[in-house]
């Protein structure tokens, strides 16, 4: 017997069982998803019979747990896939290769990649999409390494990859910083395939290969998109090849290209990174008048040009002005250009919004400490921290890579796990006595301990970007002088760091290229492409 809606009289004609999976299928591909959480309880409560008759109301299957998953994904509900998961099991979908193939995307995505690892390892039968939803996921959750591990393990089993695959894979090595096996990936590929050559261009740009990068944009023989055009512009953004960046920007419409929220982002960036505070207003303003709608990354932008200038005041009134919510990210710029100017009162400001907020990142502790200690109040910066303990705010370590002779090294702040750490601590030494020949003077002020300036100096020698580049100089001897040190660092560089490679540069006669969280510095004959602007 059909049944009947609440407040219904007549029952509903569902001659098959399609019409569920019709009526997710929209919802599966839109942003309302956000709100499947408002009907998943009206799936809990639908049941849905087993009987095979046409009369029956639907039964679920694997087109319909397909869609829900996709549904969950997008909507970050977790328990519902894992309820789904039950489901698929119980009414045995699981050997549905394409229905795994789902369910592991959507725990990729949702980052359960223990889930989907398991599921991974079980399913009976892997094709490529399968291998590409776990790459793919690894590498959204920052497993870069073992991404490409089991991107060499694909080519081992002689699963032949796609291009889905290549990106992924490419995504891995920008991550990484390993050129050298992203140049293999990428090899053989066509110049006309727009999506690889994107992924390309990327790989290279984060790499620090800008030049490459832009060798692939400029020989793409196809119809670059504006994602192409885009990354392009992003990649001499982060580099501080502003004007090259402008360049390509203002060349957009010439080819028919119509800027997009992410071109006017990457512009900003690029003047961001530049210190042209009128040029990136102009650019600010000139959305408006394009009719390109400006999202929180647009202020973040403007907000973090103005502050890095020094104009704090302006910053501040920019984000009180803001018809939507400041992100927390706004805050923080204001917060660390209070700590480069040595504004405690803005700082305090910023930092009192960013605890309103609800967000406890240990970086904004540190930084408020760091305003505090440059003024001498210990006690405030005793405060500070003991703020942090009480809230359980760990401080995240810093780590830096560095590729030499095929192999990705890592490093934390006084580490000691390298095989050869005793040479690299020898190397260090060596640095530190030829630099303070050279007028190095160490920046004990970014030290939050009340202790004396000799301890506060060794407590600034062993960074992990000082240990990765001093190994770099030890893996470079003898080395054309052409190659510089390459180092991927998990955070921002701090101003110690800043300074010591400068020296380093010049006295070893060696370019150091370091990519932090924000930007790349590239450091040669005594100065940074930054020009101290960051």
């Amino acid at each position: 017997m059909r049944q009947l809606l609440p407040n219904q009289t007549t029952p509903i004609s569902l001659p098959h069982r399609r019409p569920f999976p019709i009526f997710l299928s929209p919802f599966s591909s839109s942003r309302t998803l956000r709100n499947l959480t408002i009907r998943r309880p009206f799936l809990r409560r639908t049941n849905f019979p087993q009987s095979s008759s046409s009369s029956a109301i639907c039964r679920v299957d694997a087109l319909t747990c397909s869609f829900t998953l996709k549904a969950c994904a997008r909507a970050l509900c977790s328990s519902a896939m894992d309820q789904l998961h039950c489901q698929i099991n119980r009414r045995g979908l699981s050997a549905d290769s394409l229905l795994c193939t789902t369910l592991l995307d959507a725990y990729s995505k949702n980052g359960d990649l223990i889930s989907a690892y398991k599921l991974f390892d079980e399913m009976p039968v892997r094709d490529v999409a399968s291998w590409n939803a776990l790459i793919a996921g690894l590498v959204s959750g920052n497993r870069a390494s073992e991404a490409m591990e089991l991107y060499k393990r694909m080519e081992t089993e002689g699963i032949r990859r796609s291009e889905v695959t290549v990106v992924a894979a490419l995504g891995a090595c920008s991550h990484l910083g390993d050129v050298k096996e992203g140049e293999n990936i990428f090899h053989g590929y066509s110049n006309d395939n727009v999506i690889v050559s994107n992924a390309a261009i990327d790989m290279y740009s984060k790499c620090g290969f800008v030049d490459k990068a832009y060798q692939v944009f400029e020989q793409f023989t196809g119809k670059k998109s504006v994602v192409t055009w885009n990354t392009m512009i992003t990649g001499f953004a982060v580099h501080g090849e502003a004007h090259r960046a402008l360049e390509i920007f203002d060349k957009l419409e010439d080819n028919g290209i119509k800027p997009d929220d992410v071109s006017y982002l990457a512009a900003l960036t690029a003047c961001r990174h530049a210190g042209l505070v009128e040029y990136g207003l102009s650019v600010f303003n000139n959305m408006a008048c394009k009719g390109v709608e400006r999202n929180m990354k647009h202020y973040g932008c403007v907000v973090d040009l103005l502050s890095r200038a020094g104009r704090l005041r302006e910053a501040h009134d920019i984000i009180c002005s803001m018809s939507m919510i400041p992100d927390p990210v706004l805050w923080q710029s204001l917060l660390g250009a209070s700590e480069i100017y040595s504004d405690v009162e803005m700082a305090e400001i910023a930092s009192r919004e960013i605890k309103e907020m609800g967000v406890n990142n240990d970086g904004d502790f540190v930084l408020l400490s760091n305003v505090y200690a440059a003024q001498g109040r210990w006690k405030d910066v005793g405060r500070v921290r003991d703020d942090m303990e009480s809230k359980q705010v760990k401080k995240i370590p810093g780590l830096s890579y560095i590729e030499a002779k095929g192999t990705i090294h890592e490093f934390y702040n006084s580490d000691k796990s390298h095989e050869q750490w005793r040479e690299i601590y020898e190397k260090i030494d060596e640095i530190r006595f030829k630099i303070r020949e050279d007028g190095y003077v160490a920046q004990t002020g970014l030290v939050l301990h009340d202790i004396g300036e000799e301890e506060k100096e060794n407590a600034l020698c062993y960074h992990s970007e000082k240990l990765a580049v001093a190994y770099g100089l030890m893996m470079m001897d003898g080395a054309d002088e052409e190659s510089p040190v390459r180092v991927i660092n998990n955070l921002r560089i701090c101003g110690d760091c800043h300074v010591v490679f400068k020296h380093i540069s010049k006295i070893y006669k060696r370019e150091i290229i370091v990519r932090d969280r924000v930007r790349f510095h590239r450091f040669k004959d005594g100065s940074c492409s930054c020009r101290d602007f960051w």
